[in-house]
């Protein structure tokens, strides 16, 4: 597990675990929102959040991503395709598939640890891999084409740290690990 930002101290991290996204997809996602998205605010940092954990002690990190590394390492790496866009009542999502199901059993098997070590309580509705595009409120109702993004597979893991600002969340990674043993193919 590689490492990226800095902690200072014993103030609680506000933290999620997330899919990285390559930096062409990233790419493709910013320039469609720029043309395609009105009515909220844009984002331009993209990811598949696989859970978020909300306000944690410092002291919790190295078990939550040792979880994530362990998890990770452990998951066939998979690709995902774009399959539709969606609206709730805050947010735009590009929903993904799962063609091969090694996301959502990813998913599950890091809920449980994460369950384990006491951090975090899965939802009750099932994991839906998606990547977060527009934030509003009031919804807008857009039926953007989708993006022309072939199927791709997850650049890696990571533990995010999220900062609020009046602009709105921005995240660092605290630390990244890949999916899968080195060597092994994403796969359909």
């Amino acid at each position: 597990m590689s490492g990226g930002a800095t902690v200072e101290g014993d103030a609680p991290l506000r933290l999620f675990l997330a899919l990285e996204l390559p930096d062409d997809v990233t790419a493709t996602l910013r320039t469609w929102s720029e043309l395609h998205l009105r009515g909220g605010r844009r984002l331009d940092s993209f990811h598949v959040t696989l859970a978020f954990l909300g306000s944690q002690p410092r002291a919790g990190l190295d078990g939550i991503t040792a979880a994530l590394r362990e998890e990770a390492e452990a998951t066939v790496p998979f690709t995902l395709e774009l399959v539709r866009y969606r609206e709730t009542r805050s947010v735009g999502m590009v929903v993904l598939a799962d063609p091969s199901g090694s996301a959502v059993a990813f998913a599950g098997r890091l809920h449980g640890r994460l369950r384990t070590l006491g951090v975090y309580e899965p939802e009750r509705r099932r994991w839906l891999p998606h990547v977060t595009v527009l934030r509003f409120r009031e919804q807008p109702r857009l039926d953007p084409p989708l993006p022309e993004i072939a199927p791709f597979a997850p650049s890696g893991a990571a533990a995010f740290l999220s900062r609020l600002h009046p602009s709105g969340a921005r995240y660092e990674a605290l630390a990244s690990c890949s999916i899968g043993r080195v060597g092994e193919e994403a796969g359909g």
